[in-house]
């Protein structure tokens, strides 16, 4: 009567991939030393014995706890990890004395897969995290603005996004990111009726009423806030620019995306005419050689870029450290000098790879607040990418975001891996097998479309089977159907019709009375007609 659908589990799939993944990864490492040294590093089994218990664990909590989730996000993500611990090492051996960032951020690399591995065992549904609406909003904001508490926060390379506490530091932005990811998705399925509510129309497009604007009126000023205060244009347009997208998903008005683009247009117009470090950005975008030593970073990424050429220089061979900031802003940029276009273009895939599978998530969600999370999640992962490999290439101003799961520092990977362990929940959920009734009557129906069943009784909807319940009771008939007769003692003839609106059932008793007869007989009882509405699927 009903079929089981959904995906394959595909974790043989996954753990093949992840094997490679770690492969591609350790090779880096490995042809670093080969390259410049002809030697391996006498530490490299460490390193493997490291990345292959992070892996097999990740593995083995969603083989446990996730067997439907998407088999190629985690894989996807252990790669660029493992290209970023190359890099960094790569990095580490260029410095005099010698760094040991690749030891810290494998570190933290185990950090981050733990607290992945937490959301996936503790988290058992998502939809839980929908009734923190505007807890999850607030503690959002609190931590966009933690780093302005004076003795608290600190300004480093003319952003103030860091808060010290004892020796150690984070970025709060990194966690602020994921909480209002689902602060948005949870507010936008409470009002996304009422946002998509037209108020005019203008040049074919239909406009928001002005009484809605205020939600986006308010996240526009939160963004100039972050701007002003903090100087630091890459969190401003990566919270923006995630409740645009999250709101259009939500509405499916393209008037909120265009209102959008205009904010953000008058936002950055604003901002370049007031603020000296928002021109000192987009003079360096725009003519980078016009102040050789104010602009000297973005300049030497170019060089390296182009000294990479379409394949690169190779692992260990070219001069990445020349660049600043190498190991986090501009990592993008060290791996285009030794990858080359090609391999920065296959980091760029991988990337694109990731959004997609989040996306393809957020399309086939059964709920609404699934939908828009994993779209948010996705759409935090693509404005990252789009802003850093963008100011990279000069496409588009620098605005220092880190580049998610390869840029050098904690609180970035920690922040990232937590997203992907909540976006593998969703996509557990997501295809996980459900029981599908068909939508054609005529492919459930049994051959015969009439049962005979006594006075009380009801057919179960599952199994087909009579079970006894009053004949009045709220069981045996529809909500809202009308109040049926008091049924007579003998049987009764119950002929089930399904056509594709509503069903019609038919009651007749009497000694002369048959189905569809309302004349009756010698009872001359009536007929009493029990409209289903569909989604009840039109079995009593």
């Amino acid at each position: 009567m009903s079929d089981v659908v959904g995906y394959r589990k595909r974790r043989g799939v996954e753990a093949f991939m992840l094997a490679f993944a770690i492969i591609l990864g350790m090779g880096g490492y490995l042809l670093t030393h080969l390259n410049r040294d002809a030697a391996l590093p006498p530490e490299w089994p460490w390193a493997l014995a490291a990345l292959l218990t992070i892996g097999v664990a990740l593995h083995a909590v969603i083989r446990w706890r996730l067997p439907y989730a998407d088999p190629l996000i985690l894989p996807l993500v252990m790669l660029l990890n493992g290209i970023g611990l190359a890099m960094i090492h790569r990095l580490d051996l260029g410095t005099s004395p010698r760094m040991h960032s690749a030891e810290l951020q494998l570190m933290w690399t185990a950090i981050a897969a733990v607290a992945c591995c937490l959301v996936i065992a503790f988290l058992r549904d998502y939809r839980v995290l929908q009734r923190y609406t505007y807890t999850m909003f607030l503690a959002g904001m609190a931590l966009l603005m933690l780093p302005l508490v004076p003795g608290l926060g600190t300004e480093k390379n003319g952003a103030r996004i860091w808060i010290h506490l004892g020796p150690y530091s984070f970025q709060p932005a990194e966690l602020a990111k994921l909480v209002l990811s689902i602060a948005f998705a949870s507010y936008l399925v409470e009002k996304r009726d009422v946002l998509a509510l037209a108020g005019g129309r203008f040049l074919g497009i239909e406009l928001p009423r002005p009484r809605d604007l205020g939600p986006i009126l308010l996240m526009w000023l939160a963004s100039l806030a972050v701007l002003v205060f903090q100087k630091d244009l890459g969190t401003s347009l990566l919270f923006f620019g995630l409740f645009v997208m999250m709101l259009y998903v939500a509405t499916e008005k393209p008037s909120w995306a265009i209102l959008g683009l205009l904010l953000f247009a008058t936002g950055a117009y604003l901002g370049y005419l007031f603020f000296s470090h928002v021109q000192v950005r987009v003079s360096s975008w725009l003519n980078p050689f016009s102040n050789y030593d104010q602009n000297y970073q973005v300049i030497q990424g170019q060089f390296g870029i182009a000294w990479g050429g379409a394949l690169g220089t190779g692992w260990g061979l070219g001069r990445p450290n020349l660049t600043p900031l190498a190991k986090t802003d501009f990592i993008a940029a060290a791996i285009g000098e030794e990858l080359g276009v090609a391999g920065l273009t296959a980091v760029m895939l991988i990337y694109g790879l990731i959004v997609a599978r989040g996306l393809r998530a957020s399309l086939v969600a059964r709920d609404p607040f699934g939908k828009l999370l994993a779209a948010g999640l996705s759409f935090v992962f693509a404005i990252q990418v789009f802003a850093i490999l963008g100011g990279v290439t000069r496409l588009l101003p620098l605005t220092g975001l880190t580049t998610p799961f390869m840029s050098q520092g904690g609180s970035s990977l920690v922040a990232n891996w937590v997203m992907v362990g909540l976006l593998l929940v969703i996509t557990h959920q997501v295809r996980s097998p459900v029981a599908e009734v068909p939508a054609e009557p005529e492919q459930w129906l049994a051959a015969e479309a009439t049962q005979v069943v006594p006075v009380g009784a009801s057919v179960d909807a599952a199994a087909g089977s009579p079970r006894s319940v009053p004949a009045t009771s709220p069981a045996a008939i529809a909500d809202d159907a009308p109040v049926p007769v008091t049924p007579p003692a003998d049987d009764v003839t119950v002929p089930v019709a399904l056509p594709a609106d509503d069903v019609t059932t038919e009651v007749t008793s009497g000694p002369g009375g048959g189905a569809g007869d309302p004349s009756g007989g010698e009872g001359d009882d009536p007929t009493t007609e029990v409209r289903l509405p569909p989604e009840d699927g039109g079995v009593l």
